[in-house]
């Protein structure tokens, strides 16, 4: 989408009122998470949620080793089946304990920490996607390259 575009379509009587795409420039540039990005005179969101196509990446070799932070209720289905995107387009990984925790903590009080053989799985044909510096994306990861970490 053109950002002016959006700029427009967030434009109203109120607190957006006064819009510009400067501001659209400067909530993507400073957003703790990287979640769009900007090229040319157009704006896309990286990730895609809720949109019904599959935003499409490019595949690339992923970190050695990846964390996920979950619940501990979902530990049994995700050792039997592994990590799937459920409603998402894609499993979202982190590059370190730290970030896992955080976003399992958004479904759980204590969450399980899963590490991720983001090497072996690679090597077995699991394909990796670098969403940002903060988030991998895979289209699942099977049982047999996850554990609990410890």
């Amino acid at each position: 989408m053109r950002i002016e575009q959006l700029a427009d379509a967030l434009r109203g009587p109120g607190e957006w009122a006064d819009l510009t795409v400067s501001d659209i420039e400067e909530m993507v540039t400073s957003a703790s998470k990287r979640r769009h990005e900007i090229q040319g005179v157009r704006i896309r969101a990286l990730y895609g949620h809720s949109l019904p196509m599959k935003i499409a990446k490019n595949p690339t070799s992923p970190p050695a080793v990846l964390f996920h932070g979950t619940s501990p209720q979902a530990w049994p289905q995700i050792s039997a089946a592994g990590l799937l995107p459920m409603g998402r387009q894609y499993v979202h990984l982190s590059p370190d304990v730290d970030m896992a925790a955080a976003v399992g903590s958004r479904k759980t009080q204590v969450p399980v920490i899963l590490r991720i053989d983001g090497e072996a799985a690679h090597a077995a044909g699991v394909t990796f996607y670098e969403g940002n510096d903060k988030v991998w994306l895979a289209d699942a990861v099977p049982p047999e390259f996850i554990t609990i970490d410890s």
